[in-house]
């Protein structure tokens, strides 16, 4: 029940990352270079800026989907106070670096030169309520200046995507082909198994690497490239519960009532080993989260901007033997406790579904 509540919980992010995330632009990839590889907690004031053509404002569902481009310009500052028509601040540079700028009240609130259009004192004040603002990093940010954290709950999806995309082909694959062989055995379970054999001969990332060149670097490649490599045990596992079932006094009874073998297949035997299926699904799953993961941070998996938990690690990982270990080890810990969680949902699902416990 632990596994299924993380399970639930990272389906419910990753439905509404975009919402949840403090950077909702598309793939959370604001970058502020300025306030790069930063630790946990890190706070910064910032001048937020109206662009001169803010993008135009997304719906409720492509904001669900694709995020919301930002109408703003961040600009982190130490300081700032106004000065008649303008604002001047000093400019967060590093740690140690400031640098005095200054600005148009205009620029500021409007993104363009343009005639006050209300008292000064107004304007100063709306911009002093609404353009000053004090931005939490509360997981720090990495070596582009975006926010840890909101990258962490949109790769969410990619995680729970690439399992979802890799069990459905898998099982799809591998109940088939068990089936098949377990049912009618002679060839086709000769034919069946030399291929699993073949395929179980090369190893899973390897075969993995190759699918995925041929396919391309990408999002929906990875999913395929996964899926195409974990069906070899679903099929083992189908072919050995058919075997054992197809010579059961039910299915002796469907076949002497003259049905055919899809619909003995379909509907007398496939029903009756649904619970090592549903086992076999959830350990699949978890082990594309890993090679997914593993995929990303050998950049032949998703591609930058999109957020990976493996990528993550990849662009983050040099900070593990400098000052902030913790940018590469929050991905890392997401991976455990997602692999953890299917793993104990396998566990219950196989003690729960043993009719001989």
């Amino acid at each position: 029940m632990a596994g299924l509540g993380i399970i639930v919980l990272a389906i419910f992010i990753s439905v509404t990352a975009y919402f949840l995330s403090p950077d909702p632009t598309p793939y959370a990839n604001h970058m502020v270079l300025e306030i790069s590889g930063q630790r946990p907690g890190f706070k910064v004031t910032m001048l937020a800026m109206q662009k001169e053509r803010p993008p135009a404002r997304a719906g409720f569902f492509r904001r669900l989907l694709y995020g919301q481009e930002s109408a703003l310009t961040y600009v982190p500052i130490r300081s700032w106070q106004f000065a008649g028509n303008d604002i001047v601040v000093q400019r967060y540079v590093d740690e140690e670096t400031s640098m005095p700028e200054r600005y148009s009240l205009t620029k500021v609130w409007y993104g363009q030169q343009q005639p006050l259009g209300q008292p000064l004192a107004t304007l100063q004040r709306q911009i002093t309520k609404q353009r000053i603002v004090t931005n939490t990093y509360w997981l720090g940010t990495d070596r582009f200046g975006r926010d840890i954290l909101s990258r962490l709950l949109v790769g969410t999806r990619v995680s729970l995507g690439v399992g979802c995309i890799a069990v459905l082909i898998s099982l799809s694959l591998g109940v088939l082909l068990g089936a098949m062989a377990g049912y009618f055995r002679g060839w086709v379970d000769d034919a069946v198994m030399w291929l699993i054999n073949v395929i179980w001969s090369v190893p899973t990332l390897l075969l993995v690497f190759a699918i995925t060149l041929a396919l391309g670097k990408g999002f929906w490649q990875v999913f395929i490239a996964v899926g195409l490599t974990m069906w070899v045990g679903v099929a083992r596992i189908i072919r050995g519960q058919v075997l054992s079932l197809r010579e059961l006094q039910f299915v002796e009874a469907a076949r002497a009532l003259g049905f055919g073998h899809l619909r003995i297949i379909v509907k007398h035997i496939l029903p009756n080993i649904m619970g090592p299926v549903m086992v076999v699904a959830a350990s699949n799953f978890a082990s594309a989260i890993v090679v997914e993961a593993g995929l990303s941070f050998l950049g032949v998996g998703v591609q930058p901007p999109q957020p990976s938990w493996g990528l993550m690690i990849k662009e983050n990982y040099n900070f593990i033997i400098t000052h902030n270990p913790l940018l590469a080890l929050a991905p890392g810990v997401a991976i455990m406790l997602m692999v953890l969680a299917f793993n104990l949902l396998g566990n219950g699902l196989r003690d729960a579904m043993d009719v001989r416990g």
